[in-house]
């Protein structure tokens, strides 16, 4: 890794990783040397007793699961997606659902990284200003070779699926929040949406201007397991994956949890307004907050939504009227790995701590080896 990326820096070379591809923006791509980091997988170790795991940059959110299990341990915390690697997940800020659960950035304990001169680097919580850099990168600061995260005591879950109108899902809002562990929904504009992402309604009920609610909460411990459809019981990390059809680009954005109920207002008024590029469920969710730099949950809990456009289908100009929603009246942040139109002034901004990475970003790639087309507007 070392000679790899002192040879390209030495050609004048950019240096970018490629993981699974997940991410929506081109943050991967470089017209220099791409690494693939898909040999580098698997768990290094784990402690139980400080509930400490120690993995390779690419090993998968879902090669996680067992290895834990069997050490009592288990993810705080997962989103619908388990074959993300974990220096990926980490680097973007991905999360699940929760307002008292961060994303998975926010577990990062300790690191190793090899910089734009090829030197390796340690972070850890000695290093509190690095750390808080670190856990979301989106790649600039290094290529990670290691990884340290906090687990927490190993948990099953037990699942609720329920249909609801809007208005259900206003009336109550903050307080589902608080209630349940994870509390999500997919609000669907048309009959056509829930089926976008294999949505089952209830029958008889409306696909129209409705939601589809999971509510998640830790299960008893003489509640059996179950595979009864909307009532599962499992391991933590059976119940969180989902699959979906690749069939949709997505742009997402995070709103300050105490404006969540006018943004949600907001965006089904300009989504109803917006058909038919509107057809996609409009995701709903929350994150705590947390510390690191670039998070979009930089010291404040989020409401995250999340649009999609059909590929092949013109859906910017759609996209860009939630940028000027969302971005403009509520002053979201954006998710790093998905479509967005943030600018080098919005983002110093929106992140108060923008300069406080990007002195980091230079002290550890003064040459900007790690930057490309795509970041280097906004980190340079």
């Amino acid at each position: 890794m070392q000679a790899a990326v002192r040879a390209a820096a030495a050609a004048g070379q950019g240096v970018r990783v490629v993981a699974t591809g997940h991410s929506f923006t081109p943050v991967h791509l470089t017209d220099g040397t791409l690494l693939d980091l898909d040999n580098l997988r698997g768990v290094l170790g784990i402690d139980a007793a400080s509930g400490r795991a120690r993995a390779l940059p690419g090993t998968t959110i879902g090669d996680l699961g067992d290895p834990l299990w069997e050490a009592g341990l288990a993810l705080a915390n997962q989103g619908d997606i388990d074959t993300q690697c974990i220096a990926g997940a980490i680097g973007t800020a991905t999360h699940g659902s929760g307002i008292s659960l961060t994303s998975i950035s926010g577990w990062l304990r300790r690191c190793r990284l090899v910089t734009g001169g090829g030197d390796v680097v340690e972070i850890d919580e000695t290093q509190p200003d690095l750390l808080a850099a670190a856990q979301v990168a989106v790649g600039m600061l290094g290529v990670m070779t290691e990884v340290e995260i906090q687990t927490v005591p190993a948990y099953r879950l037990v699942e609720r699926i329920e249909h609801w109108s809007f208005d259900e899902l206003i009336g109550q809002f903050d307080a589902r929040v608080a209630r349940h562990r994870h509390f999500s929904s997919w609000w669907c504009p048309t009959e056509q949406s829930p089926g976008l992402y294999g949505l089952t309604m209830e029958p008889g009920k409306p696909g129209a201007d409705a939601c589809y609610v999971k509510l998640y909460d830790e299960a008893p411990a003489d509640l059996p397991d179950s595979a009864t459809p909307r009532r599962r019981v499992d391991r933590s990390y059976r119940i969180y994956p989902d699959v979906f059809e690749p069939n949709f680009h997505e742009l997402e954005y995070f709103v300050r949890y105490e404006r969540a109920a006018e943004a949600l207002g907001a965006m089904r008024e300009l989504m109803l307004a917006s058909q038919p590029d509107a057809i996609f469920p409009l995701e709903i969710r929350t994150v705590a907050a947390d510390t690191a730099y670039l998070s979009p949950q930089y010291e404040t809990p989020t409401l995250v939504l999340s649009v999609s456009g059909q590929p092949g289908a013109d859906y910017w100009p759609y996209l860009r009227s939630v940028d000027r929603l969302l971005g403009g009246e509520f002053g979201a942040r954006v998710h790093w790995g998905k479509l967005h139109f943030l600018t080098a002034e919005q983002l110093h901004e929106r992140y108060p701590q923008a300069q406080a990475f990007i002195d980091i970003r230079r002290r550890l790639d003064p040459d900007g080896v790690f930057l490309n087309d795509h970041l280097r507007p906004l980190f340079a």
